[in-house]
């Protein structure tokens, strides 16, 4: 199982988006929201892969001291391969490149593959569940988007319960349930979760859900019973 090995298998995982984190206090935030946490996600973008600039790797390595968690960093790059270096160097145990990435995701996956830490396969909500079937061999992870990338704020695509559905059957079609992951990334609210879990998310990217919280045990004692 490699990476997944550090989690529990028969549960959802929880991933606490950065993005939504106090800005002024990330330290303090990482300290409140590490009891009850799987992993931290870090949504990188460059401002023409999607709109906005976030984040970078100095953060990482200033938070990495803080927490035992691991870093997922989520690049939404024109060119992710400059950067998987600069993350791996900051401490990220994983990095998701795109699809949409097209004919520089091959020397992406190599170069992940080259620092030994674990790698993601991101999908925008236009990109056809078929373009992750080359990858499968080689990712732990298939992130689908579940609102359009680089955008906060926006609701759930109705279709992304089908398309976790879709995916969840391809993976067992190619041996790889269990060993990929599936995750759901965006729109994720109270409402959301239960169908995305009963689709076949395994990890869910909280935002606002988790850092706003206001009972972070009744919030994730939540999350738990879904199983």
């Amino acid at each position: 199982m490699g990476f997944w090995s550090l989690f529990p298998t028969d549960r959802l995982l929880a991933e606490g988006s950065l993005w939504s984190a106090d800005y002024t206090n990330f330290g303090g935030e990482l300290r409140r929201l590490d009891p009850f946490i799987d992993m931290y996600h870090v949504d990188v973008s460059d401002a023409h892969f999607v709109p906005g600039l976030l984040f970078f790797p100095a953060l990482v390595a200033g938070l990495r001291p803080l927490t035992e968690r691991p870093f997922h960093a989520h690049l939404m790059t024109e060119d992710p391969l400059p950067l998987i270096d600069e993350f791996a160097d900051a401490g990220a145990d994983m990095i998701t490149v795109h699809c949409e990435n097209g004919h520089r995701v091959p020397a992406a996956f190599q170069r992940i593959r080259d620092r030994g830490i674990a790698a993601g396969l991101g999908l925008g909500l236009d990109s056809p569940l078929e373009s992750a079937a080359p990858w499968l061999e080689q990712v732990d992870l298939v992130l689908l988007m579940g609102t359009p990338m680089g955008v906060k704020g926006c609701d759930l695509s109705p279709d992304s319960f089908d398309r976790i559905r879709r995916l969840k059957a391809i993976l067992a079609d190619r041996g790889a349930s269990g060993r990929v992951k599936i995750e759901s990334d965006g729109g994720i609210r109270a409402h959301t979760v239960p169908g995305l879990r009963a689709a076949g998310a395994d990890i869910v990217v909280m935002g606002s859900l988790a850092f706003r919280s206001a009972d972070l045990d009744e919030t994730f004692g939540w999350i738990r019973s879904l199983g």
